[in-house]
């Protein structure tokens, strides 16, 4: 029984009622007067016409008409008061169809918000989820007792020395400069953040005094400044993080789809402009190249001595990105 209710209001609604046929006050009223004229003409007929008896044929046209011609006015203003009185019935009942179609997109524009809701819910908890594997990546096979020192260096000693001459007369400043650390190395590679970070100066300064990272420094600010020009910043690419052994297998050589994942970026309208850019601008094409050959051979160096936390640590800098976004367009992991 409590579904009958409703069925019968969106029957009322949408569906025209089954209309008995009844006599309305207005013809009643209609049929009255018609009588009421009739007694009268007759009655005036029987007193004003008994003591004629000549037959005048437009005499009793005229008689006609003015018997039959106010009951025709009479009963035309009837069924123009009826047909008023239907005309607001259906406007009444139309406005209440318009009502209801109203109240049920209402209705299905609220499902859809709920929807919408819904929806912004699950991307959260997927961003959640990334967020996650992303903190998951980044210490995952951790070795334990493997926590560098401050002081522990980006490049192993012996592949420095292996390229610097013997220390001799005009050995230059560079080779005299103080190794450089994990920690300065990762935070020049990320360049400063503002510029009262005193701290990613002074990484940056301790970078550039070493010949071999410095290239590579050099080489990123290029290639970011040209990205710039096309309005793509490192700050804005949230890349998909790849584990620290795929890096590994990376700096051991590999390639193909076993190191796909560290063309993480998804921007598609950095790469599609990076893309572009790569096929009609030279200089760029270059910078580019020069780039990722000096990442691909430094980062070869530091994965040697390097933990996995310094790894995803690295991954993370402003000239990782790069890399990734470029080697993606380059067709490095390919």
């Amino acid at each position: 029984m409590a579904t009958e209710g409703p069925k019968k209001v969106e029957l009322g609604v949408y569906q025209r009622p089954e209309e008995e046929p009844k006599i309305t006050a207005t013809e009643m009223i209609a049929a009255v007067l018609s009588l009421v004229w009739l007694a009268m003409t007759a009655g005036y007929f029987m007193i004003v016409g008994s003591g004629s008896s000549d037959f005048d044929s437009i005499r009793f046209v005229m008689m006609l008409i003015a018997i039959f011609m106010p009951i025709a006015m009479i009963w035309v203003g009837a069924l123009a008061v009826r047909a008023s009185q239907t005309m607001r019935e259906e406007s009444r009942r139309l406005q209440a169809a318009i009502s209801a179609m109203r109240q049920s997109y209402l209705s299905g524009q609220g499902g859809g918000t709920s929807n919408a809701t819904v929806e912004k819910k699950l991307e959260e908890i997927a961003a959640a989820q990334r967020k996650t594997e992303s903190t998951l990546a980044m210490f995952t096979s951790i070795r334990p007792g493997q926590t560098p020192p401050e002081d522990k260096l980006a490049i192993p000693a012996p592949a420095l020395i292996e390229e610097q001459a013997s220390l001799a007369l005009g050995t230059p400043s560079e080779s005299l400069a103080p190794p450089l650390s994990v920690a300065d190395f990762i935070k020049a590679l990320n360049f400063p953040e503002t510029a009262e970070d005193k701290e990613g100066f002074r990484a940056l300064r301790r970078a550039l005094s070493d010949r071999k990272v410095s290239q590579l420094i050099h080489a990123a600010q290029d290639v970011l400044t040209l990205l710039s020009q096309d309005g793509i910043y490192m700050d804005d690419l949230r890349p998909d993080r790849a584990k620290p052994e795929v890096w590994r297998r990376f700096a051991k050589g590999e390639r193909g789809h076993s190191v796909a994942p560290l063309g993480g970026v998804r921007d598609r309208s950095s790469l599609a402009l990076a893309s572009a850019r790569m096929k009609q601008d030279a200089i760029f094409r270059d910078a580019v190249h020069h780039f990722l050959r000096k990442f691909d051979k430094t980062f070869a160096e530091f994965e040697q001595s390097a933990t996995d936390e310094e790894i995803a640590a690295l991954t993370d800098t402003r000239t990782a990105r790069g890399f990734m976004l470029l080697g993606r367009v380059a067709g490095t992991f390919d």
